[in-house]
C-alpha cells in the first residue's frame, strides 16, 4: 500500500445561525475549550493533530455575507459529527448530558467494536460520542 500524505483530520467546519448558542452547546455539553472567538466565528480545539495543526471544530455565521441562504437539509450533506470519548468515560458522559437536559441515543457497532452516544446541537446537527469496546461483538 502507498504512503498517504494525509496524516490527520484538521479541523470540521460548520455554518451556523445562531453562534453564542453553538458556542455554549460545543463548550458546556460537549465540553470542547474554546480557542478563540471572534463576531462571526468560534474555534473549539479537539486534539493535539499532527505536525503542530491542532484539530479544531470551527463554527462560522456567515449570515453577514451578501449572498448568506441559510443552512438547510437541502443545501448541506453533513450527516454527523463524531468526538471520541474514553470507555471509561461512557456511562458519566451519557448521564451527565442528559441531566443537562438532552435527549441521548446509545447504539453498539459491532462491526468495529463501537459503543456511541448520539445527540443533536442547538441547530439539529447529529453529534456523536464514541469509544472503542473491545466487548461489543
Amino acid at each position: 500500500m502507498p504512503s498517504r500524505p494525509i496524516k490527520s483530520l484538521g479541523e470540521i467546519a460548520l455554518r451556523v445561525r445562531d453562534l453564542d448558542r453553538m458556542q455554549a452547546f460545543y463548550a458546556e455539553v460537549i465540553g470542547l475549550e474554546l480557542m478563540r472567538r471572534w463576531d462571526n466565528a468560534a474555534f473549539f480545539r479537539i486534539a493535539a493533530g499532527y505536525g503542530g495543526h491542532t484539530q479544531v471544530l470551527a463554527l462560522f455565521d456567515r449570515s453577514g455575507k451578501a449572498d448568506y441562504r441559510g443552512v438547510s437539509s437541502e443545501q448541506t450533506t453533513i450527516d454527523h459529527i463524531a468526538f471520541e470519548i474514553d470507555l471509561i468515560d461512557f456511562d458519566a458522559e451519557k448521564a451527565r448530558i442528559e441531566k443537562l437536559g438532552h435527549h441521548v441515543t446509545t447504539v453498539t457497532h459491532a462491526w468495529v467494536h463501537w459503543r456511541s452516544l448520539y445527540l443533536l446541537d442547538p441547530e439539529g446537527n447529529e453529534v456523536e460520542l464514541v469509544c472503542y469496546d473491545e466487548s461489543v461483538r
